[in-house]
């Protein structure tokens, strides 16, 4: 499988991001594919993932209500709409596809480690206060 993230930047308090990650070379319809991040000096954190067999969507407390999760499935493409965005989302983004989803959704919705799973290279965020 390749994870392939864009639209990461840099950009002011308050502003918006669009993040990008198109999907190849995976054909399994139960998944969960979404996002995590990591920001300087520290563990890597669940941000959001989405459940491919309902499409129901997951996001961590820190970002409920200012991220939101998409999926395009003709462009095989997943998104994460970044609004209201504060310095402390400055992070590299990764996009990460998994098969073991109560893992997935354990790592963003209580923060438990994610130990496995295919991930992207990673796009930088940058939220300038």
């Amino acid at each position: 499988v390749q994870l392939v993230e864009s639209g990461g930047g840099l950009v002011q308090a308050g502003g918006s991001l669009r993040l990008s990650c198109a999907v190849s070379g995976f054909t399994s319809d139960y998944y969960a594919i979404g996002w995590f991040r990591q920001a300087p000096g520290k563990t890597r954190e669940g941000v959001s993932c989405v459940r491919t067999v309902d499409g129901n969507t997951y996001y961590s407390d820190s970002v409920k209500g200012r991220f939101t999760i998409s999926r395009d499935n003709a462009k095989n493409t997943v998104y994460l709409q970044m609004n209201s965005l504060k310095p402390e989302d400055t992070a590299v983004y990764y996009c990460v596809l998994d098969t073991s989803i109560p893992d997935y959704i354990a790592a963003v919705v209580y923060g438990a480690p994610m130990a496995h799973g295919s991930w992207g290279q990673g796009t930088q965020v940058t939220v300038s206060s």
